[in-house]
């Protein structure tokens, strides 16, 4: 039996009931990822002789009788995650070298949970892209098409699991780095609440691996299905105990609701700053369609919902404050004399970007004090609906663009052309106030590349979206293997 694109779920089952071995499972998916990847290129750092030593080690835990939850089950990590003597690079050529001594939380946490590491997925440079290609490791394509970007940051895990490759990664999110991809690919991805799941070991090298409280990113599960999204960020979530000072498992709330008719849903495909494309407008409605049909209650607009300009001006204003942190003080004093510059009234995203690069700590405290307020228009949104379904990105998968300048790419969105980081204002709607969010497959684009939507729930109550994803693929359908 091919076990390659079997979910975690049937394989956690086969193993117990003794039907393969850890070890049979390892070395199979070895060998799909030695016949097929190098035209897809996903896995930049293989640990195959590690990955069988740790499959021969679960199939003897097994035969003494222990269970765990991931017990034998082939992974992959993005390698931007610390793997104790595996190079950590973030794609940036001056840390090809750069070792670390120890595993990150979450790859411990993987470890522990009995899952077997094949290797680690490739990354843009500096996580900083919506494609995944570097100067180490080259390019990662898109499974569906070559020729076509896999999204990132977390591309290379996508197209891994779109592969075969595992039937488990762990990403990250800032940017979309998990819902972008997860949409390109075709797969499940989960962006958990804002500080749910402990990021340490995830950090730029050959910086220490500290117990940092990040403003927007978290670390996340990817999958081939909404149930084993939820096995895995139940391995993940919860603080880090340097934090506590003690382990700590962190218990969410269950779901809202079991059934999709109890749900009250709000969809969007729409957004005032940027047009969304025919085949994503079709995903999202398909989705809808699928919500009425089921039940649901369904509604198209809220006066209760946050101000999209405002939230993705703001969101805007602060992914770029950070991305400058480290250059030099010239550069960033041209990038001031820039936003002396603008108008007062210039109130573009490319103005928002420019202004964020050079926030000063008051104008960040300012902004601060806007998020607050939008994270309570979302709690007051969510006394009301359960979720929010909207797009991820507002097309599929684009073709690789490795212009240097990112400030000069396009999006071609129907035939007209948009700055490329406009496409980020979706992705950004639950990041900015640190909500939880799941890819979901949606159907694919009339050029047969798949769609994918984001379903936004109430923060901390991550299961409930991701019950709405499992709900949802049961009724349109989730993962195919590209053909």
């Amino acid at each position: 039996m091919d076990w390659n694109f079997s979910t975690a779920e049937q394989l956690a089952a086969a193993l117990r009931a003794g039907e393969v071995t850890s070890a049979e499972l390892t070395d199979e998916a070895i060998a799909r990822i030695e016949r097929d990847d190098d035209a897809i290129n996903t896995i930049c750092v293989p640990d195959f002789d590690r990955a069988r030593a740790a499959a021969r080690g679960a199939d003897r835990a097994r035969a003494r009788g222990e269970d765990r939850p991931l017990l034998g089950i082939p992974v992959t990590v993005k390698e931007s995650y610390d793997i104790a003597g595996l190079p950590t690079t973030w794609g940036l050529p001056p840390h090809r070298n750069f070792v670390p001594a120890e595993d990150a939380v979450q790859v411990s946490r993987l470890k522990a949970a009995g899952a077997v590491v094949l290797g680690k997925t490739n990354v843009p440079v500096g996580l900083q892209d919506v494609q995944t290609f570097n100067g180490i490791y080259g390019t990662t394509n898109n499974p569906w098409d070559h020729r076509r970007t896999s999204g990132g940051s977390s591309g290379g895990s996508a197209a891994a699991l779109a592969s075969g490759f595992g039937a488990l990664s762990i990403g990250s999110d800032l940017a979309g780095s998990l819902r972008t991809p997860a949409h390109f690919c075709g797969i499940y991805a989960h962006k958990p609440t804002l500080g749910l799941a402990a990021s340490r070991g995830m950090v730029l090298p050959p910086g220490p691996a500290l117990p940092v409280e990040h403003d927007f990113a978290v670390v996340g599960p990817m999958a081939r299905t909404a149930r084993d999204l939820t096995l895995l960020l139940d391995v993940m979530a919860g603080p880090d105990p340097l934090t506590l000072g003690v382990a700590y498992h962190l218990t969410l709330p269950p779901a809202r609701h079991e059934r999709l008719r109890d749900f009250r849903v709000l969809v969007l495909d729409e957004h005032p700053l940027i047009p969304t494309g025919s085949a994503v407008r079709a995903g999202v409605g398909r989705v809808a369609d699928a919500l009425v049909d089921g039940g649901a209650r369904v509604e198209r607009d809220s006066p209760l919902l946050p101000d999209l300009t405002e939230a993705a001006v703001l969101y805007t204003k602060f992914l770029f404050s950070g991305s400058v942190a480290r250059f030099p003080v010239e550069a960033y004093e041209q990038l001031q004399a820039r936003a002396a510059g603008l108008s007062a009234d210039d109130r573009s995203l490319d103005a928002a970007r420019l202004r964020g690069m050079v926030f000063s700590h008051r104008d960040w405290i300012e902004a601060n004090s806007s998020r607050e307020l939008h994270r309570h228009g979302w709690r007051q949104f969510f006394a009301e609906f359960d979720a929010v379904v909207c797009p991820i990105t507002p097309t599929p998968a684009f073709p690789h663009d490795h212009h240097p300048d990112l400030m000069k790419r396009r999006i071609d969105i129907d035939g007209v052309e948009y700055p490329y980081f406009d496409q980020l204002v979706w992705a950004g709607l639950a990041t900015m106030p640190g909500l939880p969010a799941t890819a979901i497959p949606a159907g694919r684009s009339p050029e047969g590349l798949p769609v994918g939507v984001q379903l936004i729930g109430p923060m901390f109550e991550d299961r409930t979206p991701l019950r709405l994803a499992e709900l949802l693929e049961q009724k349109i359908g989730g993962f195919q293997a590209p053909r």
